[in-house]
């Protein structure tokens, strides 16, 4: 792989239309919302868990649909593939915390071994991952991709759907359907 100590500098002089831009952001945001959750009060976990489980949700569907197929050489490939899978478990583990009650010391404690998977996993896409598109993608062809990103979000579930997840495939499938359903569930929940 080519210099990715020059790519890494250069993500922080990114536009903010940028693809990797817009994915540091939202690493930014989620692990803010993990120190939210973690010292709110029992009665005040819910609201930005729930902000949490949607961003974590969209975030990582348009990462499975726009992100990982631009991969190529079987290095990249290995790389995408291992961070598809990272997130078929994440997915599973977010299922499971949402059936929790946010007061509940069981969900603390899942949630502190959750947040740990989820930051190193974000570490590897920004060391792996984000080098590999900086050095294969000019700031024309991040921008279009950046577009595809905030567009997917828009369309994506905002609850986990581990049946679907770590697969482009399946995403693309079940993606559309279950994002209604899951803004219908919402709405009511409001």
């Amino acid at each position: 792989m080519a210099d990715t100590a020059g790519a890494t500098a250069r993500m922080g002089n990114l536009d903010a239309d940028d693809v990797i831009s817009i994915l540091l952001e939202q690493h930014r945001r989620v692990r803010e919302l993990f120190t939210q959750i973690r010292s709110a009060r029992a009665e005040e976990r819910k609201q930005p868990f729930d902000e949490l489980r949607a961003l974590l949700a969209v975030h990582e569907t348009a990462e499975e649909l726009v992100l990982r197929p631009v991969a190529s050489g079987d290095a990249w490939k290995q790389v995408a593939d291992a961070r598809n899978h990272e997130e078929k478990e994440a997915n599973q583990v977010l299922a499971d915390l949402e059936r929790l009650d946010t007061e509940s010391e069981a969900f603390l404690a899942k949630l502190e071994t959750f947040e740990s998977a989820v930051d190193e996993h974000a570490r590897a896409e920004e060391s792996e991952e984000f080098p590999r598109i900086l050095e294969s993608l000019d700031d024309d062809e991040r921008h279009k991709l950046g577009k595809r990103v905030q567009a997917v979000e828009r369309m994506a579930p905002t609850h986990p759907h581990p049946t679907a997840a770590g697969s482009t495939t399946a995403q693309a499938l079940t993606g559309p359907f279950a994002a209604m359903v899951d803004r219908v569930r919402d709405t009511l929940s409001r």
